[in-house]
């Protein structure tokens, strides 16, 4: 059962203000920050305090052990389409008196209309409970432990087992100059399982990795992690039959879930706000028109409980939400923060994300999925008659100006005469992303997400993501492979 604590405010509060010692005080925060923004078109102060920890165990030892607590405030002045953002790593009137200074030259003279404060919501998406103290350290250890001894007990293959937890709890508040408070308690954890096997002097691995904003005792439950461990094994082992991937123009089907990585980067990436008001994005006065094929319909939404991309408020305190990007293929909208937003004259969208207090805000995803369509998972494998089906992904790039990007595939498998047959190793799948939006002709009624893994880059800066989609087939893709 989810968990709430009284308050975010308060809790919050607690951390920023009233604790003991506090060298800053709510009252003089709410002087400094109204006269840093003090005729200025938005911005605000972010307050955070951030607890993490991170586990790992490599052939039956904790190799790494750490933890890491975090507290500081990010500043922010937004007047036309420049930004002053000034930072600290001390909550304290001293430090936000200086960075009120730094910040307030963008005024310059000048003066703005301040933005509307974001609506607020009751919505909350995931329970306010700090990971870290929802078990106890050495039972994390000792899950760790079994994780191993369970992965060698399967096959005799098993020649290296390494598992990791990591865990935070993120406690922010963002103060407006109108003196709109808004707060959230954010839990996120994972749990990555990888195994190494060994045939005839062939290693081969394979990983599996999961989580979201929950505690960790989704994860150590012994049947959850237990098929972690499965899937990591079943990988290694089907990588060990993998024969040379083909190379060549070829009908390409995507599975379901984390494949949707590619959608993410290729796709995701070029609607986000900033990139459009920049005309930098390949869809870039796009808008209202036909940009993929008839049923192609992505969405990001941050309302998802307990996924790892999702967020209750954004952080710049506006409530997450669910943006209808496109819709039956055609191009409906941007994900947006509030200073796009404002510039582009539409409504933010609750995408306006930092990595840290040390870091400005900017749109950037949630969870980013397509939704099912009517075909079945088999059928879609019987229309190909030669070509490429690709389940897990592991790197790649894009390139936002061209859309063209580069991926590749961590499992695959050859698909002949409508069946799929023998895995293959050192798939790439490149292309564009708004071509192979209109090459899709087929949309699996299997929607699904991924298992909770995805940190997204953007400017140097990474936050936890989510992807999902139905198994799809695209006509034609290029596919980069090492065989002869």
């Amino acid at each position: 059962m989810t968990q709430f604590a009284p308050s975010p405010i308060a809790a919050t509060d607690a951390l920023f203000f009233d604790r003991p010692g506090a060298a800053l005080d709510r009252t003089a925060a709410e002087r400094i920050v109204n006269g840093a923004l003090a005729g200025m078109d938005d911005g605000e102060l972010f307050l955070e305090y951030r607890e993490s920890e991170q586990l790992s165990l490599d052939d039956g030892r904790i190799r790494s052990a750490g933890f890491d607590t975090q507290l500081g405030f990010g500043l922010r002045a937004v007047l036309g389409e420049e930004a002053g953002y000034a930072h600290a790593g001390e909550v304290s009137a001293d430090a936000l008196g200086r960075a009120a200074a730094t910040v307030s030259a963008v005024r310059a003279g000048r003066s703005g209309t301040v933005a509307a404060a974001p609506r607020a919501s009751n919505a909350r998406l995931y329970s306010d409970a700090n990971p870290l103290t929802e078990t106890d350290f050495p039972g994390r250890t000792a899950a760790l432990g079994a994780i191993d001894a369970y992965a060698r007990s399967l096959d005799p293959r098993v020649k290296q087992v390494m598992a990791s937890l990591f865990g935070e709890w993120q406690a922010v508040q963002v103060l407006r100059a109108d003196g709109t408070r808004v707060a959230d308690l954010r839990p996120l954890v994972r749990l990555n399982v990888s195994v190494v096997v060994e045939q005839g002097g062939r290693r081969e691995s394979g990983t599996f990795g999961a989580g979201g904003r929950h505690g960790y005792s989704r994860l150590l439950d012994a049947a959850f992690w237990r098929d972690a461990v499965d899937e990591a094994l079943r990988q290694a082992l089907v990588n060990l039959d993998s024969r040379p991937a083909p190379a060549g123009e070829m009908p390409v089907v995507l599975g379901p879930g984390w494949p949707g990585i590619l959608l993410h980067e290729a796709i995701g990436h070029g609607l986000e706000g900033d990139f459009n008001r920049k005309k930098t994005s390949a869809f870039a006065g796009l808008l209202g028109q036909r940009i993929a094929s008839p049923g192609v319909t992505v969405v990001d939404d941050g309302t998802l409980p307990d996924r790892r991309g999702s967020l209750t408020v954004d952080d710049e305190g506006t409530s997450s939400g669910r943006t209808v990007m496109i819709e039956d293929g055609v191009l409906t909208g941007f994900i947006q923060d509030r200073m796009n937003a404002r510039l582009m004259g539409v409504a933010p969208t609750g995408n306006g994300r930092r990595q840290s207090f040390a870091h400005a805000p900017m749109p950037r995803m949630t969870n980013t999925v397509m939704l099912g369509g009517d075909s079945a998972p088999d059928e879609i494998i019987r229309s190909v008659s030669r070509g490429l089906y690709a389940v897990n992904f592991g790197g790649g790039s894009v390139d936002i100006t061209s859309g063209k990007f580069v991926f590749s595939a961590s499992e695959a498998y050859l698909i002949e005469d409508g069946r799929i047959t023998a895995p293959v190793k050192g798939a790439t799948l490149i292309g564009n992303g708004p071509d192979a939006l209109l090459k899709v002709n087929m949309i699996g009624n299997d929607p699904g997400l991924d298992p909770g893994i995805g940190t997204c880059g953007k400017n140097g800066q990474g936050v936890p993501v989510g992807v999902g989609q139905p198994t799809l087939k695209l006509s034609s893709l290029t596919v980069g492979g090492t065989a002869a």
